[in-house]
């Protein structure tokens, strides 16, 4: 019986967190901040790496790093763990700093034996950018907001204190940065969760683009009130706040950022909304090329309509009747290309144009020129290609 018990109590755990990868502790860096006035009169903040561990356990646990700032974090109804997806512990990047209320004070809704309480953010992002967790970290206080900025009085953390938190707040994007074609269907990831039931949230989505700041959505569960679309209202109520762009246009490329405020918390995490195009690429002969001894040929290779801009065109020749021979020739890079200028199409995308002069050589007979285009939008180079065929000049 006591063999199932502890079974169970092992699935129980498993339920919440990817067993495999859970860790029981996170070194991370700790951005301490002191501000002062400096001799002009007005205040300088310097930042302070210090190192720290966040470790999850029960109050009055043993630090597993004593002579580190320990962030112990003990049993919420929130589990940050669950959030990191099973990967492992180094491929986290872990930073911890203080949060400021504007030294405003707003009762937590928990029962707590101290009333007040010293904010802190933790944020997690995995080292390939797949995603940015953001956790608020509640750590009991009986002393009471001075009414001021924080930072005027900040209370100092020894190298080897322990602060017992709880989490009491989750925010978390999927992906920083997001790429599309022109067409698709976008879904910007935003998702959060609180440590109480319903929750006096407010959920806000802008979008920034050189200087134009529009507000796309906002709910605000107190009053009900919702302006905008774009997010589903029955997965907010669930958490998540992730905003949907049905067909994407050149227009809807800009930073976006999603904002969620339960007083005195508010995070805002910003994605990046990158279009990409991919060039079509044409050369202005057929696949073969039939030329007399001495003729001279224009050459073009188009690369038409993509974007964004940087695109990288090269010529280069070889010999195909010399493959597979142990002295394979390599291709050899063209040196007399030109570039037309970049064109701009009225879709806001771009062509571009790379030619050269061909004269016709018996030599070069049977040789096989290609143009590849390179782009951030592929994968792999684009080429395409043809066969010189050239005959000898004709008696007169």
């Amino acid at each position: 019986m006591a063999l199932i018990l502890k079974i169970l109590f092992y699935l129980y755990l498993c339920a919440g967190v990817q067993c495999v990868h859970q860790v029981s502790w996170l070194p991370c860096w700790f951005i301490d901040e002191h501000v002062s006035s400096n001799s002009k009169g007005t205040m300088e903040a310097k930042f302070i790496h210090r190192r720290a561990v966040l470790q999850f356990g029960l109050k009055g646990d043993a630090p597993v790093h004593p002579d580190d700032l320990t962030f112990l974090i003990t049993g919420s109804k929130l589990e940050l763990r669950r959030y990191l997806e099973g990967v492992e512990e180094e491929q986290m990047e872990c930073e911890l700093r203080r949060y400021s209320t504007q030294g405003i004070h707003v009762r937590w809704p928990v029962r707590a034996a101290h009333e007040y309480n010293r904010w802190f953010t933790c944020t997690l992002k995995h080292t390939e950018g797949l995603f940015t967790v953001t956790a608020f970290l509640r750590h009991p206080s009986d002393q009471p907001p001075s009414g001021q900025q924080e930072y005027h009085s900040w209370p100092v953390i020894e190298d080897r204190e322990i602060l017992t938190t709880t989490v009491t707040m989750v925010a978390k994007t999927k992906s920083p940065s997001v790429k599309a074609g022109l067409g698709s269907t976008q879904n910007l990831p935003c998702q959060f969760a609180v440590d109480h039931k319903a929750p006096n949230v407010t959920v806000e989505w802008y979008r920034q683009h050189r200087k134009e700041r529009v507000k796309l959505f906002s709910h605000n569960s107190r009053t009900g009130q919702t302006q905008g679309s774009g997010v589903g209202m029955r997965s907010l109520e669930g958490g998540d706040a992730s905003l949907s762009i049905p067909s994407t246009k050149m227009s809807n490329e800009g930073t976006y950022a999603c904002s969620v405020a339960v007083n005195p918390l508010f995070i805002k995490m910003d994605i990046f909304l990158h279009i990409e195009v991919a060039p079509r690429v044409s050369l202005n002969i057929g696949p073969t090329l039939s030329l007399q001894e001495g003729r001279v040929k224009r050459v073009i290779c188009d690369a038409e309509s993509y974007y964004p801009l940087d695109v990288e065109i090269v010529w280069y020749d070889q010999d195909p009747s010399a493959s597979g021979s142990a002295l394979t020739p390599l291709p050899k890079v063209l040196e007399n290309v030109r570039l037309s200028s970049h064109g701009h199409n009225t879709d806001m995308t771009y062509s571009l144009s790379a030619f050269f002069y061909l004269k016709a050589s018996l030599k070069d007979s049977g040789k096989q020129f290609t143009c590849s285009v390179s782009h951030e939008s592929l994968r792999v180079p684009i080429k395409k290609s043809f066969i010189l065929t050239v005959e000898g000049e004709s008696a007169l």
